[in-house]
């Protein structure tokens, strides 16, 4: 994940809203990459980051076009500094993308047989006794028909 740099720019009007919440952010974020990753899985090592990631984008994608509390400058600027994904939140503007995850369960070739995530199934398609757990970010059910 990038670092967040703010620029020389002044932040625009409605900043002292959301800076709160992306400070608190930044802190877990921090605080996830610097947590030990012993008597874990390579990839699980990660998940905590994956999961700040999406919370944060999520939380200016809800405040830009769910609630409408923030400007598009704002909503521009955050996205510029790099404080959300604009990829990801282009996504979940897609019907069937509305809770994605994260962009790697979509690409097909990290999967083994060039599809989706095993996250990306309806759980009403996979049996009842089956846990899933996706191996890239560790969503446990992302898809929206769910």
């Amino acid at each position: 994940m990038p670092k967040i740099k703010r620029g020389r720019k002044p932040p625009p009007e409605g900043w002292d809203l959301v800076e709160p919440t992306l400070t608190e952010l930044q802190q877990k974020m921090r605080e996830a990459e610097n947590e030990g990753h012993e008597g874990k899985r390579k990839s699980e090592s990660l998940w905590p980051v994956f999961r700040l990631h999406h919370q944060r984008s999520r939380y200016i994608y809800d405040m830009f076009y769910r609630r409408k509390a923030i400007s598009r400058e704002l909503y521009d600027y955050c996205l510029k500094e790099g404080y959300a994904d604009g990829a990801l939140i282009a996504k979940w503007k897609k019907v069937g993308y509305e809770k994605l995850c994260c962009l790697r369960c979509i690409q097909p070739k990290d999967t083994n047989y060039g599809t989706m995530c095993i996250c990306r199934v309806p759980k009403d398609k996979l049996s009842e006794e089956r846990v899933i757990e996706c191996l890239h970010c560790g969503c446990r059910g992302c898809a929206s028909g769910s």
